[in-house]
C-alpha cells in the first residue's frame, strides 16, 4: 500500500481516506462507491503549479479531463491555478459548468466533429490542438463560416516510444495521434496552418504516452521537438510561443510500481523544465511558454473504490474467486489491458493476507475481473473491499453495462464526505428509452 497522511489505517484497524472511515462510508452511501481525497488532489495540483513556477517561470499546468471529469473537480483544480484540457463537447460543457474559464481550456481530439468545433469557438475556448492535416482544412473552413480566428497548437509525433503498455503509447510512428516529424508530415502541417489567416499557430503539442516513470523519453522528445521548432523558425519564420508536453507521469497501482509522493512529482517536473531550458539554450531558441497536462497523477491515487463482498467460489487447486457488487461497469481497465490493482478488506486493513484470490465482478462476462492473484485475508460475504488508485479512468470510463448503475462519487476532507456525483436511479438508467410509434 502507498499510504499517506490522508490515506491510512486508523486506530480501529479500518482503512481511512480524507479522515473518513471507509467502513462507515460504505454503510452511509452504499457500494460500489468511488471515494476521492480532496487534500491529495489539491496537494498534487500545487506540486505541478509550484514546480513549474520555480523551475521554469512562464508555464501552466492543465488538468487532463479524461482522467476524471465532474463539475466539482474543475472547481477544485481551477481554484489551485490550473487550466484544463478537454477532448469532447461533454467535457467542455462540464468544465465550463464547473467554473473553468474558457480561455484556460485547450480542446484536443483526433477527430473533432463540426458541432464540437463550433461549440468550442463560440464558447471562447483558448486553444484548439490540431491533430491532423485534414483537420487544418476543416477547422479553417468552420472559422471562416463562423467569423472566428482560432489560436492553435499542432500536435506532433516525435517518434519516441515510452516504456508502458502499447495501448497507452501515443507517440509511436504508427499512432492515430499527431503528425510525424520524421516523415515530414509535421512540416507540411506547419506550412498549411501558416497559409490560413483564420488560424494562429502558437506552437506544438506532444504526448508520448501514459503511466510513465522513466523520464528519459520526455527529455528525448523535448530535444526532437525543439530542434523541429528551430527548423520551422529558420524556414518559415515561425516563433514557437507555446510548447505543450502533455502528461503521462505514472502512479502506484501495485507491487512493482514505483511508490511516489508529492515531492517526487516536483522533482519530475524540474527534470522536464531543465530539459526545455537547456535545449532552448543549445539551439538559441527563445523559451516558449511551457504547458503540462497531468491527469492520472493528480486524481489517480486520490481515489479508492469500495465494494461489498458477495459470492465466494473456491475451485480447489485452481482459483478462488471473491465476488463483488461492482465490476467492469465501474472499472473496465483490467478487461481492457490487464491493469493491476491492490485491494484490502477495509475493516481488517491491518490483518495479514493469507490467500491468493481473484476479484470477480458481477457482469455476465468471463473477463469481468478487477484484480487477479491478489493477496487478501480470508474474505466472507458482507466484507467491505477497498481497491486503491481508482481515481483516474474508472468513473470516467464507467458504463451501464448489464444495466448496472454507475456508482456515485463522494469527496472526503477532514472527516466529512459528500456527494459530488449523485447515485443513478433505475429511472436514470432508462431515462432516454422510448417506444417506436408502431409498438
Amino acid at each position: 500500500m502507498n499510504l499517506r497522511e490522508t490515506l491510512r489505517i486508523n486506530e480501529r484497524g479500518h482503512l481511512e481516506i480524507g479522515g473518513c472511515d471507509t467502513v462507515e462510508l460504505a454503510a452511509k452511501f452504499g457500494t460500489p462507491l468511488y471515494c476521492l481525497d480532496e487534500k491529495h488532489i489539491r496537494d498534487m495540483c500545487r506540486a505541478y503549479r509550484d514546480a513549474l513556477a520555480a523551475g521554469y517561470g512562464e508555464a501552466q499546468a492543465l488538468y487532463a479531463s479524461k482522467a476524471l471529469s465532474c463539475k466539482a473537480l474543475y472547481k477544485i483544480v481551477h481554484s489551485e491555478g490550473l487550466g484544463a484540457d478537454v477532448v469532447s463537447s461533454g467535457e467542455l460543457y462540464t468544465a465550463l459548468s464547473g467554473g473553468m474559464p474558457a480561455d484556460k481550456i485547450y480542446f484536443h481530439g483526433n477527430n473533432k466533429t463540426g458541432q464540437e468545433i463550433v461549440y468550442a469557438l463560440n464558447s471562447g475556448v483558448g486553444t484548439i490542438v490540431i491533430d491532423g492535416d485534414d483537420e487544418i482544412d476543416f477547422l479553417s473552413s468552420i472559422c471562416e463560416r463562423e467569423g472566428k480566428r482560432a489560436s492553435v497548437l499542432l500536435r506532433v509525433n516525435p517518434g519516441v516510444e515510452a516504456h508502458t503498455h502499447h495501448y497507452i503509447q501515443t507517440s509511436k510512428v504508427d499512432s492515430k495521434f499527431g503528425l510525424s516529424i520524421k516523415s515530414g508530415d509535421a512540416e507540411r502541417g506547419v506550412k498549411n496552418i501558416l497559409s490560413r489567416k483564420q488560424l494562429d499557430l502558437k506552437g506544438f503539442h506532444c504526448h508520448i504516452g501514459s503511466q510513465i516513470f522513466e523520464l528519459k523519453p520526455f527529455k528525448v522528445a523535448v530535444a526532437i521537438i525543439l530542434d523541429f521548432a528551430a527548423e520551422m523558425r529558420r524556414k518559415y519564420g515561425l516563433i514557437t510561443r507555446e510548447l505543450n508536453l502533455g502528461g503521462g507521469l505514472g502512479i502506484w497501482y501495485a507491487k512493482g510500481d514505483r511508490k511516489t509522493n508529492v515531492k517526487d512529482y516536483k522533482d519530475f517536473v524540474k527534470v522536464i523544465c531543465d530539459a526545455v531550458r537547456e535545449n532552448c539554450e543549445r539551439i538559441s531558441l527563445d523559451r516558449p511558454r511551457l504547458l503540462l497536462e497531468p491527469g492520472r497523477s493528480i486524481v489517480g491515487e486520490a481515489g479508492i473504490t469500495l465494494y461489498t463482498v458477495g459470492n465466494i467460489k473456491d475451485i480447489k487447486g485452481i482459483r478462488k474467486y471473491v465476488g463483488i457488487d461492482g465490476g467492469m461497469f465501474d472499472n473496465p481497465r483490467y478487461a481492457l489491458y490487464q491493469a493491476k490493482y491492490t485491494a484490502i478488506l477495509a475493516k481488517r486493513a491491518s490483518e495479514q493476507p493469507a490467500e491468493k484470490v481473484s476479484i470477480a465482478g458481477k457482469c455476465c462476462e468471463s473477463g469481468d475481473l478487477i484484480a487477479v492473484d491478489v493477496m487478501l485475508p480470508p474474505a466472507k460475504r458482507g466484507d467491505i473491499l477497498a481497491v486503491f488508485s481508482t481515481g483516474a479512468y474508472n468513473y470516467s470510463m464507467a458504463s451501464n453495462y448489464n444495466r448496472n448503475a454507475v456508482p456515485p462519487v463522494v469527496l472526503c476532507k477532514g472527516g466529512q464526505a459528500e456527494y459530488i456525483v449523485k447515485p443513478q436511479s433505475y429511472e436514470d438508467i432508462a431515462r432516454n428509452d422510448t417506444f417506436a410509434s408502431w409498438l
